[in-house]
């Protein structure tokens, strides 16, 4: 008997053993290339058990190969009243695969989400951080999560970033037979695998992917959608804050989110209807009506995020909202609507996913509720579409900016949905033009004047800086312009709101010991108001280049030099034309006046992979050119 226990007690240490066993030298050589970490295991079972009760597992396993991997190693679990945590509990390893201490959900730290401007937010976050500063190190952990809805199903990410290698992942989605889902699978090296429980009658759709390299993290990467593996799911019939509905396409979807979310929530007061008539009496156009009745919402509302209700998804009404003085981009667009109702104007209630750094298009085949995070207002006037975001105080009537343009958008209409597309500010459109004139003493001193405009895309550039007060806007040109010992003597903005809208900035400056002074040579950098960064070197690229904004800067600088002094550098002049862009820089003197011009264009686009490498030398180039210093000599 004891030679069978202890033979029985090995085996299940070996076993125990070989299910933990997260030696870091273990993973494959393979995936180590442009790693951060690496998921060892990751098993995601989500079951939909009825309309109203949702239920994911998480159990992951993941190697920290070093510092820029640790975020890979966090946790952040939301919840509400609608979504309960359940069985939080996880291990840490160390490199050798050695247990060195665990951690509870008493462990995690939980906090409001609030985003700073956010007035209601029921909304909280468990967050989790592993403090090891060894590397490599080994997190693994589970927990549950419980949705009382069935409108917004997690789906999987394996890859969940660049530099992230997999070594075995799954997925499965369990639900009853009759709970019909679609699907959409992107980058996945195989498909689904459907299967019915022979007892249950449960059905599962199950993805599994190994040995999935990391991809490295690339300047200019498009959005991650065109490269990472991913599993996306949307119901066919739903429930959601005990709302039913169904869909299986945007127009299906977006008549849900007018008949549910939107229906008899636009009315106004007497009061204010009347205002909105008078006021807009004896305006013909419904365009400049339209303008008049924005800049009037805009003058009385500001705007706070609120995130509680419908899962934040269902707007105050306009009453609330006039009542207040406020509300969410859902709330002022739905107030907007209705005071242009009141003067017989049609609008739309647009969902957009605003981003920055990337133009994210709702997908054309693929319906589904969780692709958007703001709204906007659509105006569709006969050929002369109109698009505006009702959550600024100081944006013009008409003007989108680089936060919602070019992508596509669903509008909800009571007639149902339809994917729209906003407007692009191309490359001409968002200018920056400047027009400046310095004075250059003997000794090196400059002054001198400087007047830029701002228009498309580029209009609102300087909003950051206008909000601030007169002090902290000269500390932030100081940063803006590199121009040596620059010190302001004024600043003035002024903002064209039109419906060709432009900011203009002048500046009367004067900057001591501007140029470098050395027996009888001034030397100083011909172009001291921009300097350009040169993407990094990438070898072997993976992804195609991806230019989100295009845009146009024009300088013309007119120096007048000192008496008794002559040019003794070379004369610039410089023209590049490439696909992403253009550049031409030159230069001339007559007498004591030397007139630069600058002018620098980046075409937005999508570019083949190899053609990175001239994406940089054009970079480079450009930043050579804008180097360029001057030389004066004096006179003998």
């Amino acid at each position: 008997m004891k030679p069978i226990l202890v033979f029985c007690l090995l085996f299940i240490a070996a076993t125990v053993n070989a299910q933990q066993n997260y030696d870091a030298s273990l993973i494959s050589k393979d995936l180590l290339p442009y790693a951060r970490a690496v998921v060892r295991n990751e098993q995601i079972n989500v079951e939909v058990k009825d309309f109203d009760n949702t239920v994911c597992h998480v159990k992951e396993a993941i190697t920290v190969l070093n510092k820029n991997g640790d975020r890979a190693a966090r946790i952040a679990l939301y919840h509400n009243k609608s979504i309960t945590i359940r069985g939080v509990k996880g291990v840490i390893y160390n490199s050798f695969g050695t247990q060195i201490s665990k951690f509870s959900e008493s462990n995690f730290e939980d906090r409001g989400t609030t985003d700073g401007f956010s007035l209601f937010e029921d909304m909280r976050v468990k967050h989790y951080e592993p403090a090891i500063t060894d590397y490599p190190y080994t997190i693994e952990y589970e927990y549950e999560l419980r949705y009382e809805q069935s409108l917004n199903i997690p789906g999987w990410m394996p890859n969940s970033e660049t530099g992230i290698a997999v070594e075995k992942s799954s997925f499965n989605f369990i639900c009853k037979p009759d709970f019909n889902i679609r699907y959409k699978e992107m980058n996945m090296p195989s498909g689904v695998y459907i299967s019915t429980n022979a007892n249950t009658g449960l059905k599962t759709y199950a993805w599994q992917v190994n040995n999935l390299k990391a991809i490295k993290e690339e300047p200019f990467d498009p959005n991650p959608e065109n490269y990472l593996s991913m599993v996306k799911i949307a119901p066919v019939k739903f429930q959601y804050e005990g709302i039913d509905g169904s869909f299986t396409n945007w127009n299906e979807l977006g008549k849900w989110i007018s008949d549910k979310l939107l229906k008899n929530r636009q009315e106004v007061s007497p009061a204010t209807a009347e205002q909105i008539i008078q006021m807009t009496r004896g305006i013909t156009d419904p365009k400049l009506k339209a303008k008049k009745i924005y800049e009037y919402m805009q003058g009385r509302t500001r705007y706070v995020s609120v995130q509680i209700g419908i899962g934040g998804y269902q707007p105050f009404t306009a009453g609330d909202v006039d009542r207040v003085n406020y509300g969410d981009c859902k709330a002022l667009v739905n107030y907007t609507q209705a005071l242009l109702k009141v003067v017989g104007i049609d609008s739309y209630y647009c969902t957009v996913e605003a981003n920055l750094s990337r133009k994210i298009s709702f997908l054309s085949d693929f319906a589904s509720m969780n692709q958007g995070n703001h709204i906007i207002l659509c105006l569709p006037f006969k050929n002369d579409t109109t698009w505006c975001d009702c959550t600024s105080q100081t944006i013009p009537f008409g003007y989108l900016g680089d936060f919602t343009d070019d992508r596509n958008v669903l509008a909800c209409t009571p007639e149902g949905g339809k994917l729209m597309h906003t407007p692009k500010y191309t490359a001409e459109n968002n200018l920056e033009k400047r027009k400046a004139s310095f004075v250059i003493s003997a000794t090196g001193d400059m002054t001198g004047e400087m007047t830029t405009t701002f228009k498309g895309a580029e209009y609102d550039d300087r909003d950051w800086v206008i909000a601030q007060s007169q002090v902290e806007r000269l500390k932030a040109m100081q940063n803006i312009y590199p121009i040596n010992n620059m010190n302001i003597e004024k600043l003035e903005f002024s903002q064209d709101k039109s419906l060709d809208p432009s900011t203009t900035e002048n500046i009367k400056l004067k900057a001591p010991e501007f140029a470098s002074t050395d027996n009888g040579r001034i030397t100083f950098l011909l172009n001291p108001v921009h300097h350009i960064a040169v993407p990094r070197q990438v070898h072997n690229r993976v992804t195609n280049v991806y230019i989100n904004e295009g845009y146009t800067d024009e300088d013309e600088i007119t120096y007048t030099l000192p008496t008794g002094y002559h040019l003794d550098s070379e004369i610039l002049h410089r023209n590049l034309d490439l696909p992403f862009g253009k550049y031409s820089a030159s230069m001339k003197v007559d007498g004591n006046q030397l007139v630069y011009k600058r002018k620098f264009r980046l075409n937005d686009g999508t570019y083949p992979k190899d053609t990175y490498q001239d994406l940089v030398d054009f970079y480079q180039s450009v930043a050579d050119a804008d180097a360029h210093e001057i030389i004066l000599v004096k006179n003998n």
